[in-house]
């Protein structure tokens, strides 16, 4: 098995799309037996899947990882472990033990997992919150609108606040940096632009697959939600947005990739304050 982890002066890396260098890791027996830093040559973030893939990577360990990244990674059958800091030996031992958690792969609206938990799919990578929150288990209320004041979403709906790590790469960079400086009981409103939600939609995630290939394909329709399953297993969302005789097409971007984000936020705690 290969791991690589984005690498910088022995720590891990934060920025994905601005990673200059990955350390891989070849590991045998549960055990590693080698270890080389490799530059990435200057590649871009859109082409970093494929050069990983190239290097029959089989797991990336990182830090802020944006949606679009992410599941770029997915598609090649990479296995991802992100919201990860420090040390990049350690981090690889940690994960070797069974000890490593990512901050999450799927997201839905603003939380790993459950709700969003990327920052924009166009910086591959998210920036951590230098503001005294910073690094910090927060619990926040919040209500999320359109332009036209459609809602999305809302924990006061659900009647439980959300709770994450401030700057640990598991919310849409400008809901992070909101939270990061607020103080508890604050409550603020915020605008986003996509690139501080969920970036502008990449061309490169919508893809065709011939029908003979996908059993079930030829019951799809246009506009239905699907998962479907990469190499390694992991299911990721798409859409259908056109289909033939032949082949159905998917679009694998966030479905809020391109919106403009309002936000209502109220600081509920933070924990050791």
């Amino acid at each position: 098995m290969k791991i690589a982890v984005n690498y910088e002066n022995g720590e891990i890396f934060q920025h994905f799309g601005r990673t200059e260098q990955f350390k891989v890791y070849d590991v045998e027996d549960g055990k590693v037996v080698s270890a080389q830093v490799m530059s990435t040559g200057g590649t871009g973030h859109e082409a970093l899947a494929d050069f990983l893939a190239g290097n029959e990577i089989q797991v990336v360990i990182c830090g802020g990882l944006g949606g679009g990244m992410q599941m770029a990674l997915n598609l090649v059958g990479i296995a991802v472990i992100s919201g990860i800091q420090g040390s990049a030996d350690q981090a690889v031992e940690a994960y070797l033990r069974g000890e490593l958690e990512s901050a999450g792969v799927n997201c839905d609206h603003h939380e790993e997992g459950d709700s969003c938990g990327h920052c924009s799919h166009d910086c591959g990578g998210c920036h951590a919150p230098q503001g005294k929150n910073g690094g910090k288990t927060c619990r926040v209320h919040y209500r999320g609108t359109f332009n036209d004041g459609t809602q999305f979403d809302s924990s006061y709906d659900r009647g439980e606040p959300l709770e994450f790590v401030c700057g640990a790469g598991m919310m849409i960079s400008g809901f992070d940096a909101a939270v990061a400086d607020m103080e508890v009981g604050e409550h603020r409103d915020i605008h986003l632009m996509p690139e501080q939600a969920y970036g502008e939609p990449d061309p490169g995630m919508i893809f065709p697959v011939e029908i003979a290939q996908l059993p079930g394909a030829e019951n799809l329709t246009v506009g239905q939600k699907v998962y479907l399953y990469n190499t390694a297993g992991q299911p990721f969302l798409v859409k259908v947005v056109a289909r033939d005789d032949v082949n159905v097409t998917f679009d694998a971007n966030h479905e809020m990739a391109g919106q403009e984000l309002n936000f209502h936020i109220e600081l509920v705690e933070v924990a050791g304050d």
